[in-house]
């Protein structure tokens, strides 16, 4: 790469004198364009839509037209110093995804009196078809100029949410399920049930005091009539309500309202009347984040705050068994510590060699299990490289275990909060799932709670 740009005066430019560049249209450089200029139309940025004539228009909106050939005018020829007048351009195809543009401009004419030149501007493609054919006029510098290039910053584009679209178009064809939607009561709770009902991924049940679920309703002006209301006399009793339902099979799953999660859970763990199996119950986050490249899961951040070791057995398996739910073919599982090496003076580091021990014997199975691992060895190949750890699940965990509740709730919410992520929870190993939620979810992290409450009671029942 030249390190300097520097242009070329009037005088030095003769007819016939041209200059190019190439560029290949990427998936960035349509979602650039569109942040840029804010235009979203879907012949652009809909694959589905612009199916027959993908991203046809793209380039006569000035991304690739006006803009590649000002950048050859403006840094090349003539270069820094030119002033831009005007363009006569036709654009005679479309370009698509990846498709390799070569631009052109080639001196025409040139006016000695005002110091402007007019250049043939061409746009061609991979099959040597023009793209882009016409005329630019520039006023050429008249002093030399030569500087240092500027290195310009790197763009990162984060798609909020598109691995929790994903994960709602895995449920496309499925029957809804029916949901025990437990004391919502305020705005948030109500609104979550009812957006997943429409989404087609629940029938929902709302089940709490009913005149607070009304007063709920009538602030955003929501229709309750489609949805049955069994009305209870407080949160604690709508609470074992949702499980006895569930205990009968009335219904597929529960969902957390405005009660804590702690009401909720003494119900769901209630040794007579509640929903335990011969599973440890324990809390899944699927975790969206926008700068990591693949799902991730982060457990237990809800329910299990100092788990054993024959606890953490059961919470690796209810997190594999979720991943292996929602497609992702073994699961690396990374079990964290504050070091990756064992020390008796750290149990977390002696239980996650006992888990990776228990990986070997098959009693966990589906993934694969490694620990104790640092958080960086765990999501970042270049520290796992440079700390010289030879694994299959450094740098690339589709699965965090947290030593205990408190660094789990403290990864995920730092998760949240410094990184952009967002976090769809689900309690595992009850008779049924249970969808939590929290008051700062949005409406897409609600459904994407409910679709892997969708996704797994369909599982079960095959």
């Amino acid at each position: 790469m030249d390190y300097y740009i520097e242009n070329r005066t009037f005088d030095e430019i003769q007819i016939g004198d041209t200059a190019s560049l190439i560029r290949s249209l990427t998936r960035k450089d349509i979602q650039l364009f569109a942040v840029m200029s804010g235009d979203v139309n879907p012949a652009h940025l809909d694959e589905e839509y612009a199916r027959s004539d993908l991203f046809r228009k793209i380039i006569a909106h000035g991304m690739w037209g006006g803009s590649l050939i000002s950048t050859v005018l403006g840094t090349m020829l003539p270069g820094p110093g030119t002033i831009y007048l005007g363009q006569t351009l036709r654009f005679k195809r479309p370009v698509a995804l990846w498709d390799t543009v070569t631009v052109s401009v080639t001196a025409l004419t040139k006016d000695e009196e005002k110091h402007r030149i007019t250049f043939d501007c061409k746009c061609v493609n991979q099959k040597g078809e023009d793209v882009i054919t016409g005329t630019a006029e520039v006023i050429a510098p008249t002093e030399k100029v030569k500087r240092p290039r500027t290195i310009l910053p790197e763009v990162h584009l984060h798609d909020h949410g598109a691995r929790y679209r994903d994960l709602i178009a895995l449920t496309l064809g499925l029957e809804p399920i029916r949901v025990a939607v437990v004391h919502p009561c305020d705005r948030n709770s109500l609104l979550g049930a009812i957006d997943a009902a429409q989404a087609n991924l629940i029938i929902p049940t709302l089940i709490g005091p009913e005149a607070k679920i009304h007063a709920a309703a009538e602030t955003d002006g929501i229709d309750l009539s489609p949805y049955p209301l069994i009305a209870t006399e407080h949160s604690h009793a709508a609470a074992a309500r949702a499980v006895a339902m569930a205990r009968a099979g009335e219904v597929d799953a529960l969902m957390k309202g405005s009660l804590t999660t702690e009401e909720l859970m003494q119900a769901v763990l209630a040794r007579e009347t509640g929903l335990r199996t011969g599973r440890r119950i324990s809390h899944v986050a699927a975790v969206d984040v926008p700068t990591y490249p693949r799902p991730l899961f982060i457990t237990d951040a809800a329910i299990n705050i100092h788990p054993g070791l024959e606890d953490k057995r059961d919470i690796v398996q209810n997190a594999i068994d979720l991943a292996l739910t929602l497609g992702i073919q073994t699961p690396k599982v990374a079990i964290l510590s504050a070091i990756e090496s064992i020390s008796s003076k750290l149990e977390s580091t002696l239980e996650a060699a006992a888990l990776c021990k228990m990986a070997d014997r098959g009693q966990i199975s589906g993934g694969l299990v490694d620990g104790p691992l640092a958080f960086d060895d765990a999501v970042s190949p270049e520290a796992a490289q440079t700390k010289g750890i030879v694994s299959p699940v450094a740098g690339q965990a589709d699965i965090l275990v947290a030593p205990d509740l408190e660094t789990g709730s403290m990864l995920t919410k730092q998760l949240e909060y410094l990184a952009e992520a967002q976090s769809a929870d689900i309690v595992l190993g009850a008779r049924v799932p249970i969808v939590l939620t929290s008051r700062a979810d949005n409406a897409l992290t609600r459904q994407a709670s409910c679709a892997v409450a969708l996704l797994l009671a369909r599982q079960k029942k095959v």
